[in-house]
């Protein structure tokens, strides 16, 4: 198999028509190689328009799903960045590429671990890696100014939108099975927020995710 030839492949055919179109993304997502993130037992699926298993039933995005993020949050070299579930370590690597430094929360050590081994590997320094618990916020370090949450969630905690500074934007899949909403919500002013739907989508949640309140009869 020609890498090269098939990480040209899932860009051209998975990405772009996924309307990522960001010279910048597009470009990263040729320099940092995916496959050297991805779980040996699924090497040869790295570049497939899926989510790839992790264990402990948490799963990687897939490539399409990574570069709208990158796209939509329109990082910048200043950002400070707080990522909910370090997975494999490639979506905070992506982050720590665009921005200045990423705060990145990861609830299952092994997990923790695969991810801090991932960017050791590649060198990439500019990343915090902690083990906690962090579905319903994580008011350590705040504010920042890009939040990216990995996994969904029923409803949004407010915790979340605090942690934003003014101007600042953060990712989140909100919902339950079978449809989810993938919006960016954008803080105008303090207390102020602007949320746009992106579209929709269905993934794993968030382990210990806050619920919905439910009536009980």
């Amino acid at each position: 198999m020609n890498l090269e030839e098939t990480r040209s492949n899932m860009i051209t055919q998975q990405i772009r028509t996924w309307n990522v179109l960001d010279d910048n993304v597009l470009d990263l997502l040729y320099r940092l190689r995916r496959e050297e993130f991805v779980p040996t037992a699924y090497h040869d699926m790295a570049f497939v328009d899926m989510e790839i298993p992790l264990g402990h039933g948490q799963v990687m995005l897939a490539p399409k799903m990574e570069a709208r993020i990158l796209q939509e949050l329109h990082i910048k070299k200043t950002d400070k960045i707080l990522e909910i579930g370090s997975g494999s370590g490639y979506m905070t690597a992506l982050l720590a590429k665009q921005g200045a430094h990423v705060n990145s929360v990861e609830i299952i050590p092994e997990l923790k671990a695969m991810a801090e081994n991932n960017l050791k590997a590649h060198e990439i320094a500019n990343v915090t890696i902690e083990q906690g618990d962090a579905a319903q916020g994580w008011s350590k370090n705040e504010p920042y100014d890009v939040i990216v949450i990995t996994a969904s969630t029923p409803v949004l905690p407010e915790a979340f939108l605090k942690s934003l500074n003014p101007g600042g934007r953060l990712f989140a899949m909100i919902g339950e099975d079978p449809v989810m909403d993938v919006v960016i919500v954008t803080c105008v002013a303090p207390g102020e927020f602007n949320t746009t739907k992106l579209f929709e989508t269905s993934t794993v949640p968030l382990i210990n995710a806050q619920q919905p309140e439910r009536f009980v009869f």
